[in-house]
C-alpha cells in the first residue's frame, strides 16, 4: 500500500500578514488613512489577546458564568468580561477611536482625548452559551466614521450602510479574522508560531445559491406562518432545486454566519411572537455581518428590509436578521411575504 505524506506550507508563503495587506492598501477606500490603518491592527491586537486567553481558558480557571446578567438579561460569562476588557484597553491606547460600543455595556465608553476620527462596534465574544464545552465562538466588530464634536450615544445611531469597515473573529479550530471595508472580503488565519495573522482566504465570494440552512428550529412555534412554510420548503426534496437543504446549526452567529458565507445557504433568525422586534443586535451583531455578505456578494435582510438600511433607534435595537445567499435570501423573503398579503 502505498503511504501518503503531506507537509503543510510554511504560514509565510500562505499570503501576506495583515499588517501587510492593510499597508500595501489593498483596502481601497476612503478612510484608509494611517489612523484608519492603526485602528485596524489595534484590532487585529485585540484579537490575539483574546485568542490567547480562549486557548488557555480551561487551565485558567476562566470558564463559567461570573454570576451578573448584561443589559439584554443574557448571563455574563468570565470570557466576555475578559473579551470586552481588552478591547477597551486596546482601542483607548493610541487615540484613534473616539468611543466603543459593546454588547457588554448599558452605555458606550468614551476616549475624550481620542481625535482620530472613528467610533467601534463590538459584540467582545459572541456565542457565550458556548464557551463552556469548546464549540467555536467569536468576535463581531463594525467601524464607523464619525465627525461629531462632542461625540455622543446618539453619533453611534447610524445605518449600516455607513460602516466604514467590519469584520468578525472566529475561535475555532484556527483563529480566523475576516475583514471588509465594503471593496472585497479577505479572511486572514492566525499562526500562533509567527504570532501574525497571515492571508488565507483572498476575496471571499458567497454562492449565489446554497444548499444548507441555520436556524433555531426549536423556536418553529413561535413563527409565523410564512417561517414556517418557507421551513417546510427548504426541507421538501426536489432534486431539481437541490432540495432538501441540509441544516446546520452551532448557536453562535460567528460561527454559523462563517460558515454560511464560505458555502452559501442561508442564516436565519426571523422575528417571533417571543421576540417580535427579533433577537441580534443591529449595532454590532446584524450590521458588520451584513455589511461582509452584501460585500461577498450576498444578501442580508430583515425580512423586509435590507439590514444596512436600517436606523437604530437606541444603542442596544434588535431586529430579525436573515442573511446568505442570494438566491436563498430572496425565497426566505417571498415566503415572508405571504404573512402580509392581503387574503
Amino acid at each position: 500500500m502505498t503511504q501518503l505524506s503531506w507537509t503543510p506550507p510554511d504560514a509565510s508563503s500562505a499570503g501576506a500578514t495583515l499588517e501587510t495587506f492593510i499597508l500595501e492598501g489593498m483596502f481601497k477606500s476612503a478612510g484608509a488613512t494611517g489612523t484608519f490603518t492603526s485602528l485596524l491592527n489595534q484590532i487585529a491586537l485585540a484579537a490575539k489577546l483574546i485568542t490567547q486567553r480562549v486557548r488557555r481558558a480551561g487551565l485558567a480557571d476562566v470558564l463559567g458564568w461570573t454570576g451578573d446578567t448584561n443589559v439584554h438579561g443574557e448571563y455574563v460569562q468570565k470570557l466576555d468580561i475578559i473579551a470586552n476588557e481588552t478591547f477597551i484597553n486596546v482601542l483607548k491606547r493610541r487615540g484613534h477611536c473616539m468611543a466603543i460600543a459593546s454588547e457588554e455595556l448599558d452605555e458606550p465608553v468614551f476616549f475624550p482625548k481620542a481625535s482620530g476620527g472613528y467610533l467601534v462596534t463590538v459584540d467582545p465574544l459572541d456565542g457565550s452559551s458556548n464557551i463552556d464545552v469548546d464549540v467555536s465562538i467569536g468576535t463581531i466588530f463594525g467601524i464607523q466614521k464619525v465627525e461629531d464634536d462632542p461625540v455622543t450615544t446618539k453619533s453611534f445611531l447610524r445605518p449600516g450602510k455607513e460602516l466604514a469597515a467590519a469584520g468578525y473573529v472566529i475561535y475555532g479550530s484556527s483563529t480566523v479574522l475576516v475583514l471588509s471595508t465594503g471593496q472585497g472580503v479577505h479572511g486572514f488565519t492566525w499562526d500562533p508560531g509567527a504570532g501574525e495573522f497571515f492571508l488565507s482566504h483572498e476575496n471571499i465570494r458567497c454562492p449565489e445559491k446554497g444548499n444548507l440552512y441555520s436556524v433555531n428550529e426549536g423556536n418553529t412555534n413561535r413563527w409565523t406562518p410564512g417561517v414556517r412554510r418557507w421551513n417546510e420548503f427548504i426541507k421538501t426534496k426536489d432534486d431539481a432545486d437541490g432540495r432538501p437543504y441540509s441544516m446546520r446549526y452551532v448557536g453562535s452567529l460567528v460561527a454559523d454566519a462563517h460558515r454560511t458565507l464560505l458555502k452559501g445557504g442561508i442564516f436565519a433568525y426571523p422575528a417571533d411572537t417571543k421576540n417580535p422586534s427579533g433577537k441580534l443586535r443591529l449595532l454590532y451583531e446584524a450590521n458588520p455581518i451584513a455589511f461582509i455578505f452584501e460585500a461577498a456578494g450576498g444578501a442580508a435582510t430583515t425580512g423586509e428590509t435590507r439590514i444596512l438600511d436600517c436606523v437604530p433607534g437606541e444603542l442596544h435595537a434588535k431586529v430579525p436578521l436573515i442573511v446568505g445567499s442570494k438566491t436563498d435570501v430572496a425565497t426566505f423573503k417571498r415566503f415572508l411575504a405571504e404573512d402580509h398579503a392581503t387574503p
